[in-house]
């Protein structure tokens, strides 16, 4: 969801902005820009509706000189997608551009305030209203830029990452943040910012990552400096991050989420390295370890999620339940946040996000702790929000994920919660050694099971080819593979735009049963597990209305073979560990149907990789 980049130094800025910019063009986004000063501080702005590669036609033959700049990606918010309504905004006067991720929630009274004062606007954004605050505040108070982006950011309610450039300034960009991310990269005389640190990892691989409540003032001849809205200096915490340059790229695949889903035998591999060992079969957490105390004691964990975290969570919750006996609960984080929970400081709360963004997610954290719960983060980005607003955590380990529909880190941080439930079960003594020993060693196993079950992908390609026709998909599973069928769906609806819906199976008795017919496809998880056989059971009740089933089942499983029109077989491993090889076939079948549809797989229309607001 909106992507920033920005530059300052001796280089030209603009193939730097570029580069970023089409870095993060797996967020999502509808229009793109860019606002450049050249060495007499001349401010030039150039913005269209669509992709970067339309910016770039754009800006052939333009005046693109300056070794200053910042760029935009715009998922839109307030206002149409379109060429006045992208990024960058200049306010009034032409002196200030600005780019803005987030919402200002209170923008109608600040504009109308300043249009009291004599301002007029040309587009339909939010951010238009705060670079002209930010103007207002600067000419009427005769203060600095940074001092007059301090001051306005004060009168702002809502969520923001902005950085601002000057008219006759060509040495410095003011950014700050509140609840959207923002991390600027040191180089030698020169600085980067970006909404991801993916986006300039070419250039450095130092970087400070802003709190909320803080301004930056990044000015190429003087060390970087970071000041609270209340006018204290705040600390410049310098860290460095190791990622590869090929983990940003396609590696010969034709999409990002083809490439992540056959990443996932060596994603799980990092996932668990050094964390279970493979002679003993013992699990280490050090999140969980040195916080043992919180586990021991707590009455409850609530688990707090979004979208396909979501499904990961309903697993752990699963899990954790069965083997450390502890009440679960997993709440949506953007309901959770605006119900008033009841929170006791022995509950445990556990923010699930593969970005560590997630708005609504890192509301939820803030309304725990404030509450005094413990609050434990499972997320996959280093240095994001929610790792450093947490108490604890583990990292996911699964590298960068660009396609917006999530694989990789949706079996991450099944494992991960899967290894949190073995070392808390562990230390509470609810947990018998051999099931603790049995699903340690399927976990290490896991990775050579998913790149056997990743050998159907030409099975699963040709079954893709029959149900393109398809409106309407349902999913169904018992148990740990209920939010299997609810995560197969999502992956369908988000990539391919066919509608699926996921069930509990036992559920179609109690009306979606009308929905089936010959046009309506079924996916049935039937794999060998406790309701095994009422699944069957199900499957045959479908058959005999006409529906058309495929079957995901266990290796050797002739009996759900016999029920279903198509069957696709994976391997076994103990039943908790199930929804991880489950998710596989479900995500092929979900790219390979997008694939033949003609769609834009890894960047889905409306959609965005991080839901920066609400």
């Amino acid at each position: 969801m909106c992507g920033i980049v920005g530059y300052v130094g001796h280089s030209q800025a603009l193939p730097v902005i570029l580069k970023g910019l089409h870095r993060l063009e797996y967020r999502g986004y509808d229009s793109a820009g860019v606002a450049l000063l050249d060495a007499e501080g001349k401010l030039n702005v150039y913005k269209c509706k669509g992709k970067v590669a339309e910016l770039e036609r754009h800006l052939e033959g333009k005046d693109s000189f300056g070794t200053i700049g910042i760029g935009h990606t715009r998922w839109a918010t307030h206002g149409e997608p379109n060429d006045v309504n992208a990024h960058p905004h200049f306010s009034e006067s032409g002196e200030l551009a600005l780019i803005h991720n987030g919402i200002i929630e209170n923008f109608r009274v600040l504009k109308d305030a300043l249009i009291q004062n004599g301002f007029s606007f040309r587009s339909s954004t939010d951010s238009e209203v705060l670079v002209n605050l930010i103007e207002y505040i600067r000419k009427t108070n005769g203060c600095t830029l940074a001092e007059a982006v301090r001051i306005a950011l004060k009168q702002v309610v809502g969520a923001y990452a902005i950085a601002v450039i000057e008219k006759g300034n060509p040495d410095e960009i003011v950014a700050a943040k509140q609840s959207s991310p923002m991390v600027i990269g040191i180089g030698k005389d020169e600085y980067y910012l970006s909404s991801d640190a993916a986006s300039i990892i070419d250039y450095t691989n130092e970087f400070v990552y802003l709190n909320d409540g803080e301004v930056a003032i990044i000015n190429r001849n003087n060390p970087l400096h970071i000041v609270k809205l209340s006018g204290e200096d705040s600390p410049v915490d310098i860290k460095k991050l190791e990622l590869s340059i090929s983990q940003l790229e396609k590696g010969g695949y034709p999409h990002f989420m083809l490439k992540e889903i056959n990443e996932q035998p060596q994603t799980i591999l990092d996932c668990i390295r050094g964390r279970i060992s493979p002679d003993t079969g013992e699990v280490i957490l050090s999140g969980i370890l040195d916080n043992m105390d919180k586990f021991l004691n707590a009455k409850r964990i609530i688990i707090v999620a979004c979208g396909t975290s979501w499904h990961a969570a309903l697993i752990g919750e699963r899990i954790i339940e069965e083997f450390c006996r502890i009440p679960v609960e997993v709440e949506y984080a953007s309901e959770f946040r605006y119900r008033n929970p009841i929170i006791h400081s022995d509950d445990i709360v556990v923010a699930v996000s593969q970005s560590g963004e997630t708005a609504d997610t890192l509301a939820a954290v803030e309304l725990a702790r404030k509450a005094g719960a413990f609050v434990y983060g499972i997320c996959n980005v280093i240095g994001s929000s929610i790792a450093r607003a947490t108490d604890s955590g583990t990292y996911i380990h699964v590298g960068p994920e660009i396609g917006v529909a999530s694989t990789k880190a949706f079996t991450g941080q099944v494992t991960v919660m899967a290894m949190m439930a073995l070392v808390i079960g562990k230390a509470l003594g609810t947990l018998p050694e051999e099931t603790y020993l049995a699903v340690s060693k399927g976990i290490l196993g896991l990775p050579e099971l998913i790149a056997q079950t990743l050998k159907m992908s030409d099975q699963i390609a040709d079954l893709a080819k029959i149900f393109t026709y398809a409106h309407n998909f349902i999913y169904l599973g018992r148990g740990y593979n209920y939010p299997t069928a609810l995560e197969g769906a999502l992956k369908l609806k988000e990539i391919s735009y066919i509608h699926a819906e996921g069930l509990p199976a036992a559920e179609m008795k109690h009306g979606p049963i009308a929905l089936i017919d010959a046009e309506m496809p079924t996916v049935a998880i039937a794999t060998l597990d406790q309701t095994y056989e009422k699944t069957i059971s199900n499957i045959e009740e479908i058959k005999a209305r006409g529906g058309k089933i495929i079957a995901l089942v266990s290796r050797g499983d002739d009996l759900a073979r016999r029920s279903a029109d198509y069957c696709l077989e994976i391997p076994q491993t103990v039943e908790c560990l199930m929804p991880i090889l489950s998710s596989i076939p479900l995500q092929l079948l979900a790219y390979y149907i997008a694939v033949y549809k003609g769609r834009n797989v890894d960047q889905p229309r409306n959609l965005a990789k991080s839901v920066t607001v609400e």
